[in-house]
């Protein structure tokens, strides 16, 4: 019957009829396009389309026509007799290989092995062949095309190609794993540019070059990240504006409207009546797309200085200002919502560390009573009572209970798994402040121990590998994340009692790194992984759910892995630690920096104010403050009546002896009054004679003490004569209007905020 409804169809082979027939668009609906044939010919009967099915699936064993993958995605043919088809007449011992190596696989289910024979057999009958001529180019388009057609996400992948790549399909050269594959590493400029498809061919190929100009000097996340500000935030947005630009050079009212496209976003408000309305809101890193913009201008003008011929036709005045990069204004907004933020959350960060902790001490003792009782009994362990559900085709690894309150089925190994770690993300990151990227990158060759030379004692310390500043640091471990890390290494470590050797990626330099025994990883589907970002801070999230913790707005309150930076920063700065100790933790180059993380509470304002207040009470002496005697009274009333001498008065203060032993007209101290002039010029007169002698006689050890004594008076002499002649007029000419300038007390207010920045 199959034969005969192909034939009836146009073409000249089997395949071209069966793409004539019009079943590929039927798609999964295959099945009324042969019935309607069929009824046509008088074949009505119930049981000819359950024999048509098992006939097109032997037709597509036996390689006479090959559909597309499209229409076996779709759920067209039933894949388990097709699979049995396919070992039984394609490549039967391929498919037995492949059904023991999914059954030797530790931690794959039997359904995932099943799924990838489905898989395999799906391929074979698209593109024809055995197992090992599969590709991984063949791979990807099942995946790709299921996850279209059948819409949603498609689970098992990656055992379907771990076990295809140790079945040997792929060759030695492919990569290990699907992730692996997806991630296709570094890109180009040129492929980095042309992400945001850009029309205007000459800016573009300016912009590639551009970046493959600075691409030396610049790591692959900032590359990236200057092709964003640059590709898609700049000439992108130009271009959707004002498709007919092609140049650098562009019009005051196209750069006005650009600036302020990129600093304003819509957002969606809810008003107090509960209706939505948009609203312009400012961006708050719009300024570095202006920084990245001003430098591309910049650098193109400095360059063209040097290769006239190749940059010097694009150089052109910079859009952005000087004066609109000033980020000082930025800098302090952002400083307060840091510390508003730290303030928030420091009070509650004993909440959290006692929930995470509860949490995963009930979900192990839970765990603990359900693998002690037997599948349909009832147990009670941590205040819940549980039912042991009874699961045939159950893996012993997964242990599963009924919960009679939600009436749901729990994982109890992954609910424990999950509170586990959960646990030892908060407890390391609140214990040492290292960033999210530095969590995911310690491994068992992060421990380290180090002797005191003086008392010869082990200190335990945790060796932190370069990540932002390209410096490596070490940091001493206290018991109790001693304690956390071991028992991270515990749960790490595989039957054998070693952590296993795992591959993480590195999704800023979009690159794998090397096998190593990382600390944070866990077995996923038969194969060990590490972490990654998004999961630490989905489960960091799930953990602040549980707690019940609010922010000022009533929403559940959040933390991100870089809060915990903060929050040890500022404690431990608050508890005594000098900054720049902390600023060594913390593995920062400028100590401003760490003070930027460290939050300013107002009580501690006022305690520093009180505290400096009482160490400077504390450097005087008490004698100070009693009451002088009548005689030390008089000695003070007495040092100004003896200031006075015959060409003036001293300004030496009171207890201060006279440092030239009373030779006046050299002390500068020596305030000279003008009634006395007539004296000073008689004084001056005989130092002249009385030099001129010693000249004469020879007494040239006197005439240098002399001229030292000339030399004051006549310095005194030019401060009386300045003192009266100080009421001459001076023509200042006509006052001209200009900007007002700041007063003395907005200057020292200003100097002031400046030093408050500074430090």
């Amino acid at each position: 019957m199959v034969l005969d409804w192909l034939e009836d169809q146009p073409g000249q082979t089997w395949q071209e009829r069966w793409q004539a027939s019009g079943i590929e668009q039927a798609g999964a609906a295959w099945r009324p396009v042969i019935k309607q044939w069929l009824h046509a010919r008088g074949l009505k009967a119930a049981w000819r389309m359950p024999v048509v099915g098992r006939a097109l699936t032997t037709v597509i064993s036996a390689e006479l026509l090959r559909p597309s993958v499209d229409w076996l995605a779709a759920g067209a043919s039933r894949q388990g007799v097709l699979v049995r088809s396919m070992a039984h007449s394609r490549d039967p011992a391929g498919f037995e290989r492949l059904r023991e190596l999914g059954a030797q696989a530790q931690g794959v289910r039997p359904g995932a092995v099943s799924t990838t024979l489905c898989r395999s057999a799906l391929i074979l009958a698209a593109k024809g062949g055995t197992l090992a001529d599969i590709t991984v180019g063949d791979v990807l388009e099942l995946l790709e095309t299921q996850a279209v057609v059948l819409k949603r996400a498609m689970a098992g992948t990656e055992v379907f190609y771990r076990l295809l790549h140790q079945f040997g399909a792929f060759g030695e050269g492919a990569p290990q794993n699907l992730r692996e594959v997806r991630n296709l590493g570094q890109r180009t400029p040129e492929e980095l540019i042309d992400r945001y498809g850009l029309t205007c061919r000459p800016v573009r190929d300016l912009l590639v070059d551009y970046l493959r100009e600075r691409q030396p000097a610049l790591d692959y996340n900032s590359l990236r990240s200057l092709s964003y500000h640059l590709g898609k935030c700049f000439w992108q947005n130009i271009e959707q504006h004002h498709p007919d630009a092609d140049s650098l050079r562009l019009a005051p009212d196209v750069i006005g409207q650009w600036k302020q496209r990129i600093a304003t976003k819509d957002q969606t408000v809810i008003g107090p009546d509960g209706r939505r309305t948009s609203a312009k809101v400012e961006k708050l890193n719009h300024r570095d797309t202006l920084t990245q913009v001003r430098a591309f201008y910049l650098d193109i003008a400095q360059w063209a200085l040097e290769e006239p011929g190749r940059w010097g036709p694009w150089v052109a005045p910079s859009p952005v200002r000087a004066d609109e990069l000033e980020h000082r204004k930025l800098q302090r907004r952002r400083k307060a919502r840091m510390d508003a933020r730290t303030r928030e959350r420091l009070p509650v960060l004993p909440i959290l560390v006692r929930s995470v902790d509860q949490r995963r001490r009930d979900t192990a003792a839970i765990l603990e009573a359900a693998q002690h009782t037997r599948p349909g009994e009832v147990f009670t362990a941590a205040g819940q009572q549980l039912v042991r559900a009874v699961v045939p085709h159950g893996t012993a690894a997964r242990v599963w209970a009924e919960d009679p309150d939600i009436g749901k089925r729990r994982d109890l190994g992954l609910e424990h798994e999950r509170a586990f770690w959960t646990w030892a993300v908060v407890e390391v990151l609140r214990a040492t402040g290292i960033r999210i990227e530095e969590l995911l990158e310690l491994s068992h060759h992060s421990l380290v121990q180090y002797r005191l030379p003086t008392t010869s004692e082990l200190v335990p310390l945790l060796q932190i590998v370069p990540s932002k500043t390209d410096t490596e640091r070490l940091l001493l471990v206290s018991p109790e994340l001693a304690d956390v890390l071991s028992a991270i290494i515990c749960r790490a470590r595989d039957s054998s009692g070693a952590v296993p050797l795992v591959r993480s990626y590195d999704r800023r330099e979009c690159e794998w790194q090397a096998p190593a025994p990382l600390l944070f990883q866990r077995r996923i589907s038969g194969e060990d992984r590490a972490f990654t970002d998004e999961t630490v801070r989905t489960m960091l999230d799930q953990a602040l759910i549980a707690t019940g913790l609010t922010d000022t707005t009533g929403d559940p309150l959040r933390y991100t892995p870089h809060d915990f930076r903060r929050l040890f920063i500022t404690d431990a700065i608050l508890n005594g630690l000098p900054p720049h100790i902390a600023q060594v933790i913390a593995g920062h180059q400028d100590i401003n920096v760490t003070l930027g993380y460290k939050a300013v509470y107002p009580e501690e304002a006022i305690q520093a104010h009180m505290a400096f207040l009482a160490r400077r009470r504390s450097l005087r002496p008490s004698e100070e403050y009693r009451v002088p005697t009548d005689d030390e009274w008089q000695e003070f009333l007495g040092h100004f009546e003896r200031r006075k001498v015959s060409i003036g008065a001293c300004g030496r203060a009171f207890g201060i002896p006279c440092i030239h032993e009373h030779a006046c007209v050299r002390c500068p101290m020596l305030w000279p009054d003008p009634t006395q002039r007539d004296r000073l010029v008689e004084i001056r007169d005989n130092l002249l004679a009385r030099i001129a002698e010693a000249e004469r006689e020879g007494w040239l050890g006197e005439v240098e003490g002399l001229q030292v004594s000339l030399a004051g008076a006549e310095d005194k002499l030019a401060q009386m004569d300045r003192r009266t002649s100080g009421g001459a007029a001076i023509d200042l000419g006509m006052p001209r209007i200009a900007a007002a300038q700041p007063t003395q007390a907005e200057e020292t207010a200003s100097l002031t905020q400046s030093l408050d920045d500074q430090q």
